[in-house]
């Protein structure tokens, strides 16, 4: 027998050899109709697998991430059997699951259409109503090689020469089509319910610009085909509110050919930007924070000491300056340490909190790059706190408060994850647990749900990643906290203690937006352009009827210039609905419209962009009303 601890810590005992799927239904019948996948021991695995050991069992449904991903993983190999079953000449590349789907990479002598896309997924249709089985085979290296080639699968030849030659190597057979794959996947086909092609990309063989340009087929997978249609209406949604379509429409930002990656913000774009800037200044001020302000540029060997050149030397650009070199910061940490150094601190001016609007440069392929959300350049709203060990928890507490405050003025919910440590890390067994059970014991006193992302820290300490939920349901990740023992080690940081002696400080990293850039990007598809009064660009428009109402229009103006409200007018020549509408397609919250009854009786007419007519008002009941609502950052999402 062999004993089984399931999620909730009950211990199961089953035979030896009993396949997962079995444990589910003697669980639960209902639970192993639904399953779709497990963990065992932390690790993905099929329902099929049989257990022969002791184990923690843990049974995936298509509600868990990991069940979409080995739903959908599945899904990658029903569309390359579609593609050979009617193209037998084209060649496999890869194909894995990502979050919102999957892809295939194949390289084809043709060029995939829309039109293509059609009959590959009616046949991938046909593939799931077969419901073929999914069985695994394995080989030994000469022999998968063997294969391969007779099946003229030249990069899966190079797949499989990477290994080492005494590897056996795993295959999924399905129907009459097999695929190099370590797995895992759902029994059969059939579990696939649903499935859309969504679109054609160009992606170099192994993300290398020498290699040849194959072509990539993204897709997603549903258990239930209504659960498809929502997803493919957030889809289109998703497309109207398009950061980079508003983006140009509003006139916030431009990206040039002369500088891919790296965004001009033009003037109603600067609004939005200052606005938010300024707004976390003011919410920093209260929360104790000193602002800094750090070199773009550092010299080479910092980034050795910091570890940053053994670890992140791939996304660094660099540079030479009087024939040393030096390089250009993709972080703000190092900076901060050099401001801590450059005095004596003791332990009673800690906890230090730095913080940092600093701009950092990352190289990004230009595969990767996207708008305001992938870019080569970008604004960290930084944080460095200096603690002695005694103030973690106190700390953490509130910088999650900080957090917290911030993201209820966007109006957005978020969920939280806690990512230990990754296989690239430098540090002791011992700081890296001390670290991360710091960020758990402030997780577990907040009593904010939160899941565990193992692996995927940073190479210098554990997170807390907050990520943000938008009005259609997609997940941004903004937010990090990060406990750091490393690198005030590393660059030897000390405090005098009220023992006289010195002691290292504990440092925390923190972002509350991530990228300013990045955050302008979600708040204008969150919000879809129509941003809350306090951060429009154009706050009021104010507009007259016939050329006599000049001067009242003007005088109106000056009034708002005078209580900080932002204010264009437009004189134009035009019919009052032609520059209604434009109004409303520049999503200004609020419209004036001034005719001569107005101008005479010294009044206003309102219009509201999401209400429209408001009636006619006092001037002063207008700044009043739009006033209270900037002060208060009142947030409605259209």
């Amino acid at each position: 027998m062999v004993k089984i601890t399931l999620k909730d810590g009950n211990i199961v005992e089953v035979e030896k050899g009993t396949k997962v799927v079995e444990v589910a239904a003697k669980l639960s019948k209902s639970l192993a109709k639904k399953a779709v996948g497990a963990k065992i021991d932390g690790e993905r695995a099929e329902l099929m697998t049989e257990i022969n050991s002791d184990c923690k069992l843990e049974i995936l449904t298509f509600d868990d991430a990991d069940g979409k991903w080995i739903l959908r993983h599945t899904g990658s190999h029903i569309l390359a059997q579609a593609v050979k079953r009617l193209y037998p000449d084209v060649k496999l590349a890869i194909g894995p699951a990502i979050d919102t789907g999957f892809y295939y990479d194949f390289d084809a002598e043709f060029s995939f259409t829309p039109e293509t896309l059609e009959k590959i997924e009616a046949e991938m249709n046909k593939i799931v109503k077969e419901d073929l089985k999914l069985e695994r085979f394995e080989l030994p290296r000469e022999e998968a090689i063997k294969l391969m080639e007779e099946k003229g699968e030249t990069y899966k030849v190079e797949l499989i020469n990477d290994l080492p030659e005494d590897s056996i190597i795993s295959f999924y057979k399905e129907g009459e089509f097999a695929d190099l794959c370590a797995g895992p996947h759902v029994p059969s086909t059939g579990k696939v319910k649903a499935v859309k092609l969504l679109s054609i990309a160009g992606a170099y063989w192994r993300g290398d610009e020498k290699k040849k340009m194959l072509q990539r087929i993204y897709g997603t997978a549903f258990e239930k085909k209504a659960e498809l249609d929502e997803y493919l209406k957030m889809l289109e949604e998703a497309k109207k509110r398009d950061h980079r379509k508003l983006g140009k429409e509003l006139d916030l930002f431009s990206i040039h050919e002369e500088g891919p990656g790296f965004p001009f913000f033009h003037p109603k774009g600067m609004v939005v930007r200052n606005t938010l800037q300024n707004f976390w200044r003011e919410m920093h001020r209260k929360a104790d924070y000193d602002e800094i302000m750090t070199p773009v540029i550092l010299n080479q060997a910092l980034w050795h000491q910091s570890g940053h050149w053994d670890h992140y030397k791939e996304n660094m650009y660099v540079t030479k300056i009087d024939e040393a070199d030096y390089a250009i910061k993709p972080m703000n940490c190092p900076g901060s340490i050099l401001v801590y150094r450059n005095d004596i601190h003791s332990y009673r001016e800690l906890p230090l909190r730095y913080a940092e609007m600093g701009l950092v440069h990352r190289h990004e392929k230009s595969g990767a790059l996207h708008g305001l959300m992938r870019v080569r350049c970008f604004t960290q709203d930084d944080a460095h706190l200096f603690l002695t060990k005694e103030n973690i928890k106190e700390e953490l507490l509130n910088v999650i408060k900080l957090i917290d405050d911030f993201y209820k003025v966007f109006g957005f919910e978020y969920f939280v994850e806690l990512s230990t440590r990754p296989e690239d890390s430098m540090g002791s067994d011992e700081d890296w647990e001390a670290a991360t059970n710091g960020l758990r014991d402030a997780l577990e006193e907040t009593g904010l749900n939160y899941r565990v992302n193992e692996g995927d820290g940073a190479f210098y300490g554990p997170k807390i990643d907050f990520h943000l939920k938008d009005c259609i349901g997609r997940t941004w990740q903004c937010g990090t906290v990060q406990l750091d023992f490393q690198l005030p080690e590393r660059f030897d940081l000390a405090y005098i203690g009220a023992d006289g002696e010195k002691h290292t400080p504990v440092m925390v990293h923190r972002v509350v937006f991530g990228s300013v850039e990045r955050f302008i990007g979600i708040l204008t598809e969150h919000y879809a352009g129509a941003f809350p009064t306090w951060l429009a660009p154009v706050q009021v428009k104010i507009m007259n009827i016939t050329d006599a109402q000049t001067d009242y229009v003007k005088k109106i103006a000056s009034e708002l210039k005078k209580n900080d409200i932002r204010v264009e007018i437009d004189l134009r020549n035009e019919k009052i609905g032609y520059k209604i509408r434009e109004a409303q397609l520049q999503k200004v919250p609020y419209m004036l419209v001034i005719g001569d009854k107005e101008a005479s009786e010294g009044k206003i007419a309102v219009r509201d962009r999401k209400q429209g007519d408001l009636g006619v008002m006092e001037l002063n009941d207008f700044i009043s009303k739009i006033k209270e609502e900037i002060d208060k950052k009142i947030s409605v999402v259209q």
